[in-house]
């Protein structure tokens, strides 16, 4: 039996949820003071890179930007396998930052931890908040997103896949049924 798909979010939609975002983070953070955007690899560092954007456009300055690998934080290496460990870029100390840490899709919470225990290992952010494109739900570990583009409640069974184009700009969300 083929899989179906089915887009929940366009490129349209992905452009408003993350202006709404980017709002939201000002807002919550009182503006641009200590504010960082890390974005896990690979698509949470698109999705911050473009909020970034975002944030320039609203404040007319640029907030600093990383990219964090969490290949050898994972807690399923072993079942994985030998995954390609990929680069963090962090050029911009930590300490004291409020760091926004930026995915694509929130599922069981698993990358989220690995992606803190990441950051705290390279320093001592003021507080880690957590953005994301799309919430799925069915978290094992007690993980929440500060600011959330779309809720998608899903079965486990289902999968949510967001599509980037060759310039990593979002164009899509499917829901992708088995």
């Amino acid at each position: 039996m083929a899989a179906s798909e089915t887009v929940i979010l366009d490129q349209s939609g992905i452009g408003r949820a993350l202006t709404r975002i980017a709002h939201e983070i000002l807002e919550r953070n009182k503006g641009v003071e200590d504010l960082a955007l890390v974005g896990i690899r690979s698509g949470g560092d698109f999705l911050a890179a473009r909020l970034q954007n975002q944030i320039r456009e609203i404040e007319k300055v640029s907030v600093p930007l990383g990219a964090v690998d969490i290949t050898m934080y994972r807690d399923d290496l072993a079942a994985r396998g030998n995954l390609p460990v990929g680069k963090t870029d962090i050029p911009f100390p930590l300490d004291g930052k409020r760091v926004v840490l930026v995915d694509d899709v929130l599922y069981t919470g698993r990358t989220i931890r690995a992606a803190m225990d990441a950051l705290i290992d390279l320093g001592r952010p003021r507080c880690i908040q957590l953005a994301v494109l799309i919430d799925r739900g069915h978290r094992e570990l007690p993980i929440r997103a500060d600011y959330v583009g779309r809720n998608v409640p899903t079965s486990q069974e289902e999968d949510v896949k967001v599509r980037f184009d060759d310039a990593h700009q979002p164009v899509e969300v499917r829901l992708v049924k088995p």
